[in-house]
């Protein structure tokens, strides 16, 4: 990264903060005004950092990750609820396997072993 990429981060990360800093500056305005401020402050600070190389960069790999992700075949209503479902009854089944293992143990401890009776 050369002097002219780390300067205009420099400057874009001075963007950001001054729309913070607007943000508070404008403290007795409308709430409006004040988001519009930081929303200014992000967008001319991204569009600063995307005047970098590594700014370049980053846009050329959300470009593919966006082609990626359209890519992806996506599961129907009926398996995410079957699966949702599946699931749903593994918890409820180890649950119940976990409490009868939890009240077994407590009763070969507490009656069997050490002798000590609830009252």
């Amino acid at each position: 990264m050369n002097s002219t990429d780390i300067a205009k981060l420099v400057i874009a990360v001075a963007l950001v903060a001054g729309g913070i800093a607007g943000f508070y500056w404008l403290g007795e305005r409308a709430l409006v005004l004040r988001i519009l401020a930081v929303a200014a402050g992000i967008a001319a600070g991204a569009g600063m950092a995307a005047m970098t190389a590594p700014g370049r960069e980053f846009l050329v790999f959300a470009q593919e990750a966006v082609l990626e992700v359209k890519k992806v075949v996506w599961p129907s209503r009926k398996d995410t609820v079957q699966t949702t479902a599946a699931v749903f009854a593994f918890v409820v089944v180890m649950a119940l396997f976990l409490w009868i293992s939890d009240k077994t143990l407590e009763w070969v401890l507490y009656d069997l072993v050490l002798g000590w009776k609830k009252t």
